[in-house]
């Protein structure tokens, strides 16, 4: 198993991260027709969707004379879309108290996720999981039906998210092209678990990774994700990112990912 990523340095992997995260929140913005704004300062995507997860800035570097304005001028996009919405503040943000800056504006830390990597060629050939369980490539619009529902029973805000992230895939397209690739598990042709890859840049990105209540704790969200990453493989790239909740985090670390760096989410809400 991965122990230390030895050929790579931490920054680039870091920067990988930084840049993947953002790089899949803006897909979906645009998708979802957001505003983009995009600053040598600054970047967001705002008004695209009804999540405060992904009506967000995703780069900051600011300066303290200018930091406070540019927050107002994101809380005033939110106010204008009537959405909510949050800064996805990563290591290279600046200036260094923006957290502080965004609470005294109205915004509520809501949790930091770990930000995590992994060298694929040290990507372990197969992982153990419950015999009958099938992963499927979605191909087409019945397939993404049965992912909606299934990442609907275990994901974020359940079902809207789950039906806005199934729309922004479907306007994206589901063909081997796509920049998203969307994983499907069944166990005993009952639908079990989803994932997504999202192809960057410079790193494949590992998301929306669920599994159904009553099939945790057998090896399938692992399974999925080997799968996505085995993918990303294939497709000739050499690092794989993440950002994962408490629940996932021992999954991906016995895949070999590590954590390199985190995003405090701070979120603004109407009222």
């Amino acid at each position: 198993m991965n122990e230390h990523l030895h050929t790579i340095p931490t920054e680039s992997l870091i920067n990988a991260i930084e840049t993947n995260v953002a790089e899949a929140l803006l897909a979906l913005g645009r998708a979802g027709q957001g505003e983009e704004r995009r600053e040598p300062t600054m970047h967001w995507t705002i008004g695209g969707s009804p999540l405060d997860y992904h009506n967000c800035v995703v780069r900051a570097d600011l300066s303290p004379e200018s930091a406070d304005h540019s927050i107002l001028a994101s809380v005033a996009a939110f106010q204008r879309y009537g959405a909510p919405g949050s800064w996805h503040v990563g290591p290279a943000m600046r200036p260094l108290d923006l957290g502080e800056r965004l609470a005294s504006r109205g915004f509520r830390r809501e949790g930091a996720e770990p930000g995590m990597a992994l060298e694929l060629t040290t990507l372990p050939s197969s992982t153990s999981a419950p015999e009958g369980l099938v992963i499927e490539r979605v191909g087409d619009a019945q397939a993404l039906e049965g992912w909606i529902r299934t990442l609907a029973g275990d994901f974020g805000e359940g079902e809207k998210e789950a039906r806005w992230v199934g729309e922004m895939m479907r306007r994206v397209g589901l063909d081997k092209a796509a920049p998203w690739q969307l994983f499907w598990g069944h166990l005993h042709g009952e639908s079990v678990a989803t994932a997504a890859l999202y192809l960057g840049s410079n790193a494949a990105g590992i998301y929306f990774v669920a599994t159904v209540p009553p099939a945790r704790r057998q090896g399938i969200g692992r399974a999925i994700t080997l799968a996505a990453l085995q993918e990303a493989s294939a497709r000739g790239y050499r690092i794989a990112v993440l950002t994962a909740s408490e629940s996932g985090l021992a999954v991906y670390q016995r895949l070999g990912f590590q954590t390199y760096c985190r995003f405090a989410i701070y979120v603004w809400r109407p009222g």
